[in-house]
């Protein structure tokens, strides 16, 4: 027995039926075939399938795909073809904050959902933030380093102007 699930994948809408004991990270690889979302665990403590749903990092493969009926899922697909992480991802490269990439697709989303509600998170936010990730290539240092400086680029780039330097 199938179930109808209807939600947002990546901005565009999606309906598709599904067992309904498929996971959320079943369902975007194998049916939808965004395959960014990384199987590793399978128990929610390495971050490798994280994928934001209604704005905050899930575990994909602790929620089931009928659990997203009528949300709105962004995986790193989505967020790299928008642009909207395209800022991490250089900074990953060039801090070396990246080794074999498993991690990273899962890394991205957490950093963009912190740098989303704190656009200048301290080394112990950020930190926090990637608790639920885990990289066994690089460290972490890097990776912090590298979502630190997207986090300060991005304040200064939204930034208003000084209206008072011009008068």
């Amino acid at each position: 027995m199938k179930v109808l699930v209807n939600t947002i994948v990546n901005g565009a809408p999606v309906q598709e039926a599904v067992t309904p004991r498929s996971s959320l990270a079943d369902f975007l690889r194998d049916d939808l075939g965004l395959t960014g979302t990384h199987l590793g665990c399978e128990m929610g403590a390495c971050g490798a399938c994280l994928v934001l749903l209604d704005g905050a990092p899930v575990h994909a493969c602790l929620v089931l795909a009928v659990q997203a009926e009528g949300g709105r899922i962004e995986t790193i697909e989505g967020l790299t073809e928008t642009g909207a992480v395209a800022d991490l991802q250089e900074s990953f490269h060039d801090r070396n904050a990246l080794q074999c990439g498993y991690c990273t697709s899962g890394m991205l989303m957490s950093a963009q959902a912190l740098l989303a509600r704190n656009a200048a998170p301290s080394r112990d936010e950020i930190r926090d933030a990637l608790s639920g990730n885990y990289c066994r290539c690089t460290g972490y240092e890097a990776i912090v380093d590298a979502i630190a400086a997207t986090g300060r680029a991005r304040a200064v780039t939204a930034a208003p102007a000084n209206t008072e330097a011009a008068e």
